[in-house]
């Protein structure tokens, strides 16, 4: 295995090693690398088939399929980021390039995030494990012998690299990569919560409140002492997090939360091949989050860019950009989809 040793700046990071990622001169900005794909890339054109996946609970998550290849070499699971699905840009595109290269992707979306809302008051995390082991051990069981690797997306990193270092055995993939994961989530709900990434945390905030308040009209949230007025007051993620996230998931507050779901925690655990790609510009974040080389297991590689935003490292012209992650991903789940070459 690949010890992926080099050095940053002249100094050796151990597992740590500089991207080869370069920003345009027109996209240096981190929220150009934020913003532009979501508004102006083009969307790949790709037919997603949709599955409910019945959960032990008597809930369900669902499933979005890339279509099935002819002759599959391996399956790609996908975890988007917060408020996202398929439809995302982001998700959209990885799925859609996943199929390109002969590979299935499929996109397990967190509780309510799909088509249709979820039936019970618990929702979804930046470290809920649960849901994806599940659809995990699905996946083992319909395609035992077909190849498979995980791909994560913000909060989806999060969650995917915590799963990792909680299951250190397990076998359902052969390898993953997270994308721009928020490492220290104390750390990124105070960044989001300052400056230009406000505008961020408005326009999630209100999406996660939304979907609340819809629940609310259709289950019993009493337990949790909440009303209209107090949803609609939430200022910041810690606001959420600590009146919602927490109570309804079993975590005494928003600090124990942050404490117990940071991947920071699980990567020095991690023995799956994993590649995480990672921007310090991340406007979501701060450079306080970077891990340091002791805190990476041997099988961890951490790819850091001086730029790239959050889910952006765009290239390519204004009108006409291309997501430099598609083709490093590619590169790197290859082998263990397909063999060495």
């Amino acid at each position: 295995m690949d010890r992926w040793s080099s050095k940053v700046s002249g100094t050796d990071f151990g597992h740590i090693v500089e991207s080869t990622f370069r920003p345009p001169w027109w996209a240096r900005s981190p929220h150009v690398q934020t913003i532009w794909p979501r508004l102006l890339q083009k969307r790949r054109a790709i037919q997603l088939h949709w599955e409910s996946l019945e959960l032990p609970d008597g809930d369900f998550v669902e499933l979005a399929w890339t279509p099935e290849p002819d002759r599959p070499k391996g399956i790609v699971a996908c975890f988007h980021g917060l408020e996202g699905s398929a439809r995302s840009h982001y998700a959209n595109d990885m799925l859609a390039v996943m199929h390109s290269q002969g590979w299935r992707g499929v996109m397990m979306h967190f509780r309510g995030c799909g088509n249709h809302p979820n039936r019970t008051t618990r929702a979804y995390h930046s470290g809920d494990t649960q849901d994806a082991t599940f659809f995990l051990d699905n996946l083992a069981s319909r395609f035992p012998h077909v190849p498979k690797v995980g791909i994560g997306f913000s909060l989806g990193a999060n969650m995917l690299l915590k799963l990792l270092g909680e299951k250190i055995n397990q076998s359902w993939l052969n390898a993953a990569v997270a994308i721009s994961p928020p490492f220290r989530l104390a750390n990124c709900a105070q960044s989001i919560n300052q400056g230009f990434s406000r505008l961020y945390q408005r326009y999630l905030l209100g999406s996660m409140c939304k979907r609340l308040l819809e629940k609310m009209n259709r289950l019993d949230f009493s337990a949790l002492s909440l009303s209209e007025e107090k949803v609609r007051g939430f200022q910041s993620f810690r606001d959420f997090d600590q009146h919602v996230t927490a109570p309804l998931h079993g975590f005494a507050n928003a600090d124990d939360y942050y404490q117990k779901c940071s991947a920071i925690s699980f990567l020095n655990k991690i023995s799956t091949p994993t590649l995480v790609l990672h921007s310090v510009d991340d406007p979501f974040m701060n450079p306080e989050v970077v891990p340091q080389a002791h805190e990476l297991s041997p099988f961890v590689r951490l790819e850091l860019s001086q730029q790239g935003g959050h889910v952006g490292f765009m290239q390519g012209t204004p009108w006409r950009p291309v997501i430099w992650t598609h083709e490093r991903v590619v590169n790197f789940v290859r082998p263990y989809l397909e063999g060495q070459p």
